[in-house]
């Protein structure tokens, strides 16, 4: 989730400062841009890191039975 997510922040910060040639008073849409740029890209590595601390983790149970 947090992969996808870094995707979609970058990509509309993009969108916002090289796609979009709109001029509002009192907004810099492409310093949002970059802002949503810069989130994006740690969104991204937040979940590689995430993802690949999960993968190191043993899955299930070991239960041993002490039989004499």
């Amino acid at each position: 989730m947090t992969i996808g997510t870094g995707i979609v922040l970058f990509v509309i910060g993009a969108i916002l400062t090289f796609a979009l040639d709109i001029q509002l008073e009192g907004v810099n849409l492409d310093m949002i841009g970059y802002i949503l740029m810069a989130a994006g890209a740690v969104a991204f590595l937040i979940g590689l890191i995430l993802l690949l601390v999960r993968r190191d983790r043993p899955r299930g149970t070991v239960v041993e039975d002490d039989v004499l």
